[in-house]
């Protein structure tokens, strides 16, 4: 109560905001009419003035109002477009670092130019992210002409590009490009062996667009690059053709964590089976000999009983395309890990490729925290702002609309059964039809969509065949003729190239648009149509003239009619054929409708069989409407309704963040160890030479070696002298006199060590006599780069099975993350000690064969694979006792910048603050160690 009267005296903290930047909107608008007056060279050299300041000793921030007056006034000259007051206020919001939450419809692309120029000054570099390769190469071609006029350099990272172009794309002032390409691109650096051949220089600033789907949708799973490893497509094919024979009291299915599981009558059933076929030679299912076998049985239960074809996936030209859940997308290249992907392709009958090792690997959330400063803009953040500030440390800032939303948002309408709820959708569909009112109608997957389609088939209606040329001119006769046309377009991953101009031409009058409900996301709907897209497919093989410009002219005519006739005919009505378990999902459907003051209307048509409502609890309802005399094609319309729904969805979505919340703290437990890894191996491929760290090495396997074989202040007797010698053979190719000097009076174990340490160096100087200094300490680089990178994998893959069991820890009231904080401790201490023994072990062990050729190149980026595990894989990791808790290792692996500030003051506890350290300076932790013996530990 109090909250509500101190909001309407002082306002809410997110209108105290806004307010600290109506004055730096007015000085911006002042300048206004002396940038008008500036020619266009003139306006170009503002750059070089700007960076010439930046020189000089002023900031950003100081910059920060000519810039945006200069970024408008070419934007004006450029695209015809003035940035509006409201899109300073976003600009503005995004150089602070933080989310400019705009409805759609209010330039976000172009808000997205004032912040990516003021801080592209800098000369660090400026990456603006999308979510698909569409969008990336829209928006760098369409904004780019602003930043080409202002002098700055633009680059665009897509699927396809070769490492040399992406090299140049990093190097322009300001790159856009997908979340995934510049995650995947960041692996790949840190699995490269020279410094020439990273493509990306740094992460000084990030604008992500559509931040919500981004940083939180996508943040559950984790970018994963895969090698080949052994063919098994016969037993997927195999164990593929035994699911089917199972009965429903097999197994068990659990909707709300999408999981399934096999039942004591199936584990009996399978295992008959499986031997059947041949596929259980001795013992039971669960024998450890047998762990393959269920492994496989799982993943084709899971295939078949949780994945639905057109809905999780589609197949396409013999391969299996994942569908994005949030977005409806194909994401092409990408594969579900743990052979679930292979299973899928066994039980749609397309070839099996092989399965995948985890090569690298990085979350969503670790990834963009490597940002200086990231910012993001979206339509919907403000339901997930607690998300967005404990994790990334973003503020959300509600920017206001440039003009008054008019649309119309109706109570749902729920509905018995799914066949009421469609039969009265094409009811509204056709009355609205009859108006020449524009629909979008939004469904949550290709299936649906599908159904619903079918549906309005049988009903008279046609579907618009986008393989016809011109498919959309009939839809262009029904709006001019003011008469329904009863043609409809469907939106789903299916048409995913045409996507972008469906969406656009979705506010013709009459356009009947049924899409998954984040189809088409980014680009505008513009009621009468969209006059860029018309021109660019209708006027693509004119040449300029009198004929192109009289066809442009046409078009524009006709657009600003059917404008006319869609506003009187009540705007975009936006049609939900469910609720999503997302409510941002929803309020992005919502959103398509009533842009830049038009008006527009939305409602949503449930039905208790609807996945929502089904999975939470609608069973005691569909008994209760019965007995209420609920009749068929009735339908319940009323507020507390949308208030229920919306607390299930409030659920979902908290589950939802406590997945990614778990996740995040699994992987969080690994960010020493990557910082420790990658940094030091950044600094060993810019190093000349590695000498001294494999000196180091040597001698620390050298004192490790002793210490073993024989202990301290142990008598000679009870050395482990057989031990020694094979060790000292394997170790650095050694034949050592140890039962001899193990005879010798008063002999201890430090002389021991001086001779076994003088010998080992004097065998090494060897081997840099007998093959050359400079051929040595290039072999040395190589050998310590593929040795750690080798040992790395490994260590993933243990996490891995670490993950996958340690939740069963609880069971003994211990705490599972505490228990995995030590294990991976543990086993990190091991990696080090190996990649000492296996370094050293290599090059003592090196014979060079010089008519062999050149070294092998390292793996090039075709030969990794970029994976995509489901999301119910990781879903469990919400529950500590799961042991399908964990999907694959994650390997984040951050580096520091090249352009990194050193810390001015090293904090003991705060590693972030020690900057480079050198390997023989005392460690900053304050430990008395050295550098290299402590936090640095890697020889």
């Amino acid at each position: 109560m109090f909250g509500t009267i101190a909001k309407k005296i002082f306002g809410s903290s997110n209108d105290r905001r806004l307010k600290t930047y109506r004055p730096k909107v007015a000085a911006i608008n002042a300048l206004e009419p002396e940038t008008q007056k500036l020619t266009d060279a003139e306006l170009r050299a503002k750059t070089d003035e700007f960076r010439a300041a930046l020189a000089a000793g002023q900031t950003l921030d100081d910059l920060l109002v000519p810039a945006f007056a200069t970024v408008r006034e070419a934007a004006k000259r450029v695209l015809g477009q003035r940035h509006f007051d409201v899109q300073l206020i976003g600009g503005m919001v995004l150089h602070e670092g933080a989310i400019a939450e705009m409805r759609t419809g209010e330039g976000k692309t172009l808000v997205a130019t004032l912040a990516a120029y003021l801080n592209a000054l800098a000369g660090k570099g400026v990456h603006v992210i999308t979510v698909n390769d569409y969008l990336a190469s829209r928006d760098a071609e369409w904004m780019g002409r602003v930043y080409n006029f202002l002098g700055l350099s633009f680059g665009t990272i897509v699927h396809g590009k070769d490492d040399n172009e992406r090299h140049e794309a990093y190097a322009a002032d300001i790159t856009y490009g997908t979340n995934n390409e510049f995650g995947f691109d960041y692996l790949r650096d840190n699995m490269k062996y020279e410094l020439g051949q990273m493509v990306q220089r740094g992460h000084a600033f990030a604008i992500v667009d559509e931040v919500d789907s981004i940083l939180v949708d996508e943040a559950r799973t984790p970018l994963i690059i895969s090698g080949p490893s052994d063919d098994r497509s016969d037993l997927y094919n195999s164990i593929n053709k035994i699911i089917p024979h199972l009965r429903e009291n097999d197994y068990e299915v659990d909707e709300k964590q999408r999981s399934v599981n096999l039942t004591e009558a199936g584990n009996e059933h399978i295992e008959e089976l499986l031997a059947a076929a041949g596929l259980l030679d001795e013992g039971s299912l669960y024998d450890a000999i047998n762990v393959t076998i269920v492994h496989h049985v799982n993943q084709a239960l899971r295939a078949h009983k949780l994945f639905q074809r057109d809905k999780d996936y589609i197949v396409r030209d013999d391969e299996v395309v994942i569908i994005d859940e949030f977005t409806g997308r194909m994401m092409p290249g990408r594969r579900y890990s743990e052979g679930l992907h292979q299973a899928l392709e066994a039980k749609e009958h397309v070839t099996v490729q092989p399965e995948n090792v985890t090569l690298a690997s990085i979350t969503f959330q670790n990834y963009f925290r490597l940002y200086k400063k990231l910012a993001g803009m979206t339509g919907t953040a403000s339901t997930e702002a607690d998300e967005f500030a404990e994790i990334y440390n973003l503020d959300v800032v509600e920017i206001p609309t440039n003009l008054p939303v008019r649309r119309l948002d109706e109570d749902d309408e729920v509905y018995r059964t799914n066949e009421e709820k469609l039969a009265a959708i094409v009811k509204e569909i056709e009355a609205a039809n009859a108006q020449m009112q524009p629909m979008l109608v939004g469904t949550t997957s290709i299936e649906k969509s599908e159904q619903l389609a079918e549906f309005l088939i049988d009903k008279g209606y046609r579907q618009i065949d986008f393989t016809e040329p011109a498919a959309l001119q009939k839809l262009y006769v029904s709006a001019r003729s003011g008469k329904p046309s009863k043609l409809f377009a469907v939106l789903n991953a299916r048409f995913h190239e045409q996507e972008a101009y469906i969406v656009a031409e979705a506010g013709v009058p009459g356009a009947i648009t049924v899409a998954t409900n984040m189809a088409g996301r980014g680009t505008d709907i513009q009621l009468g149509g969209n006059v860029e897209m018309r021109v660019a497919q209708e006027c693509a093989n004119l040449p300029e003239g009198s004929e192109r410009e009289a066809l442009e002219a046409k078009i524009r005519t006709e657009i600003a009619a059917f404008r006319q006739r869609a506003i009187a005919a009540g705007g975009l009505y936006i049609i939900g054929t469910e609720r999503h378990e997302s409510r941002r999902i929803d309020n992005q459907l919502r959103g398509r409708s009533g842009r830049q003051g038009d008006p527009g209307r939305s409602k949503f048509f449930l039905s208790l069989k609807d996945d929502l409502m089904r999975i939470f609890g609608s069973e005691r309802m569909d008994s209760m409407l019965v007995k209420l005399g609920l009749q068929e094609g009735e339908a319940i319309v009323h507020p507390w309704i949308n208030k229920a729904l919306e607390k299930a969805q409030q659920k979902v979505e908290a589950r939802n963040f406590d997945t990614r919340k778990n996740i995040l703290k699994y992987d969080n437990v690994m960010n020493d160890q990557r910082k420790v890894v990658f940094e030091q191996r950044r600094e060993m491929m810019a190093e000349e030479s590695l000498e001294d760290m494999v000196t180091d090495m040597r001698h620390d396997v050298v004192e490790d070696f002793i210490a073993r074989g024989a202990p301290h202040e142990a008598y000679p007797e009870a050395w482990d002298v057989e031990g020694l010698t094979q060790g000292c053979e394997r170790l650095f190719n050694l034949t050592l006199p140890f039962d001899e000097w193990a005879k010798e009076e008063g002999i201890t174990d430090e002389a021991l060590h001086e001779r076994v340490l003088h010998a080992v160096d004097e065998g090494y100087a060897a081997q840099i006599e007998k093959n050359g200094a400079e051929v040595m300490r290039y072999i040395e680089k190589q050998v310590v780069l593929q040795s750690l990178d080798h040992l790395w994998r490994e260590h993933l893959v243990t996490l891995d099975h670490l993950r996958q069991v340690i939740g069963w820890r609880g069971m003994a009231q211990l705490d599972p993350l505490n228990e995995y904080k030590s294990e991976a401790f543990e086993l990190f201490n091991e990696l080090i000690k190996d990649l000492r023994e296996q370094t050293t072990e290599q090059l003592s062990h090196l014979e060079i064969a010089y008519d062999q050729g050149e070294p092998p190149p390292p793996l090039q980026a075709g030969q990794f694979e970029a994976l995509h595990p489901p999301a119910e894989a990781m879903a469990g990791l919400a529950q500590e006792f799961n042991s399908q808790a964990f999907g694959q290792g994650f390997a984040a692996v951050p580096f520091m910048a090249p352009d990194a500030p050193a810390a001015t003051t090293r904090q003991p506890q705060d590693p972030t603050t020690w900057g480079k350290v050198g390997r023989n300076e005392p460690c900053p932790c304050g430990s008395g160690k050295k550098y290299k013996h402590c936090h640095g530990a890697i020889s």
